[in-house]
């Protein structure tokens, strides 16, 4: 399953609140594109779909799709503020080739 760190919950959470999707919980996929082949992306999600892998992470709930799943198995999502990035980090051990922006894998 994916992780997520206290620090990305803390974020999603504060967006979620302003955006009004107080009781959705995060879908997390791999979707086509990006320089090397597969994006990650997130989105605020209501309610499960068939085959979902649910989990509960720091009172979050995370949905991921059996397919994005195979790839994301493993990954450790944490939410960076620096100088030089912020957003949100993907350390993904599938991951045989990342590009520089880090936004996408192969």
């Amino acid at each position: 399953m994916v992780q997520f760190t206290p620090e990305a919950v803390t974020k999603i959470v504060e967006m979620a609140q302003k955006q009004s999707f107080d009781d959705h919980g995060i879908r997390v996929m791999v979707v086509g594109g990006g320089c090397s082949g597969f994006t990650y992306d997130l989105d605020f999600e209501e309610s499960e779909q068939e085959g979902d892998e649910i989990a509960v992470q720091h009172g979050l709930k995370v949905f991921v799709d059996p397919l994005s799943l195979q790839y994301l198995d493993g990954t450790v999502v944490d939410f960076v503020d620096s100088l030089d990035f912020s957003g949100f980090h993907f350390e993904n051990p599938n991951a045989q080739r990342t590009c520089g922006c880090g936004s996408s894998f192969s």
